[in-house]
């Protein structure tokens, strides 16, 4: 029962401290929940916006590999003269491709503008025209929530049939199916067979809720596709059990033969993949991350220090009480803890004030711009822990004088 009645002791000379002391108290708890505030708010958006990263990152295909012409890097010199004269990925190059390939499941073509799209009076701007081959659906991730996906027929022949994203089913059609409906892009008509499944946004723009897609066989009809504004590219899945680099390996080799490259000469294509962008983010994410808690790192020393000052002062006060309570039996120990517990309790109120700081400012946040802030059981805890060490490093100084006190001295109030 000792450790429960020292609690409570603690608890009652915490509360004790922040009604008497009000003013002094407010002010050194500041710097506590300053100091949580901005270290709990940085890591949350972080980790919120690393999550949608990933997330976003992770819709393309892990186990999809992009021949295109630019490569992903990240950091240093890009040396964009080594590949600005490469050709673009053309569409003739995927079955030459698959036909060699042993370790490609599947493989699909991709080119994409931003255009125009109308239905009868409405018109949407700028939205996303993907123009894919027929094994797109294998190699992307996604689900269609009313209508269907082209058939092969409507893709080799190049059907005028087009899948539309839901926002633009939304502001087209309303909360009817857009499925037989026809819808005009470049001049041209096509027939509506499915909409996406909402997706939501996405920071790496994977989303289709703002796209339409169309096969490619009709595409080539309307647009240049060895135009390099249209990105093509060409998407490559591996087979179970086949590594991604394993793939590369196989394609590199079937590339340099298709595009006859002498055996000493580069590469004149780049072979991408998600975890290159993973790789790069981590790096970004690891430095706002390190501003964190450098920036609640300052208030939050402040604010341990103005802790210590309250625990000195509190001892300096009840220096005849603890005299008291030693010429009774108290042990040093019970002294120390009594002490410390009440800096920890001092630090938790703070850390907890923080918290609820940055849980109304991320409920601000997300009802004004909708950005799918979480305050995370990690950042919570991370919270308390942090609380609580400040609270044992800035107490145990005070505390362990307050416990080496020579009890008739105390008592004397010297």
């Amino acid at each position: 029962m000792l450790y429960p009645k020292i609690i409570y002791e603690s608890l009652k000379f915490a509360l004790n401290s922040l009604t008497s002391n009000r003013l002094r108290t407010i002010l050194s708890l500041l710097g506590i929940s300053i100091g949580i505030f901005s270290i709990i708010t940085v890591f949350t958006v972080v980790d919120s916006l690393e999550a949608n990263v990933r997330k976003s990152v992770s819709s393309l295909g892990n186990n999809v590999i992009f021949l295109q012409k630019w490569p992903w890097e990240f950091g240093g010199d890009y040396a964009w003269w080594k590949y600005y004269n490469r050709p673009l990925p053309i569409i003739d190059e995927l079955p030459q491709i698959l036909n060699k390939s042993k370790l490609a499941e599947a493989g699909a073509f991709e080119a994409g503008t931003s255009k125009n799209v109308k239905y009868r009076n409405n018109i949407i701007e700028n939205i996303s025209l993907k123009c894919v081959s027929h094994d797109y659906e294998r190699v992307k991730s996604f689900e269609i929530a009313d209508g269907r996906y082209f058939t092969e027929q409507e893709s080799t022949s190049g059907k005028n049939k087009a899948i539309i994203g839901h926002s633009i089913a939304l502001n087209l059609f309303g909360n009817t199916s857009g499925k037989g409906k026809v819808i005009t892009i470049l001049g041209h008509k096509f027939e509506v067979i499915g909409t996406f499944m909402k997706e939501g946004n996405s920071i790496m723009g994977a989303s289709l809720d703002n796209v339409v897609v169309i096969p490619v066989n009709y595409a080539r009809n309307i647009l240049d596709l060895r135009n390099e504004s249209l990105n093509p590219q060409i998407l490559l899945q591996a087979k179970e059990g086949v590594s991604n680099e394993a793939l590369k390996d196989e394609i590199t080799g079937i590339m340099r033969n298709i595009r006859k490259l002498k055996p000493l000469a580069d590469n004149n294509f780049a072979l991408n993949e998600t975890s290159m962008l993973s790789k790069g983010f981590d790096g970004i994410f690891a430095i706002i991350g390190l501003a964190g808690w450098v920036i609640g790192g300052f208030s939050i020393i402040v604010g341990g220090f103005g802790i210590a000052n309250i625990m000195f002062v509190s001892v300096k006060e009840r220096t005849v009480l603890i005299g008291i309570q030693k010429s009774l039996g108290a042990k040093n120990i019970f002294i120390l803890t009594q002490f410390l517990l009440e800096s920890v309790i001092l630090c938790l109120i703070g850390g907890i004030i923080g918290l609820l700081l940055v849980f109304i400012g991320i409920s601000i946040a997300n009802n004004l711009l909708d950005l799918g802030i979480v305050l995370s059981f990690t950042n919570i805890l991370l919270a308390i822990t942090v609380s609580i060490l400040i609270g044992v490093i800035s107490g145990f100084i005070p505390s362990y004088s307050a416990s080496q006190l020579d009890p008739v001295e105390a008592i004397r109030g010297n």
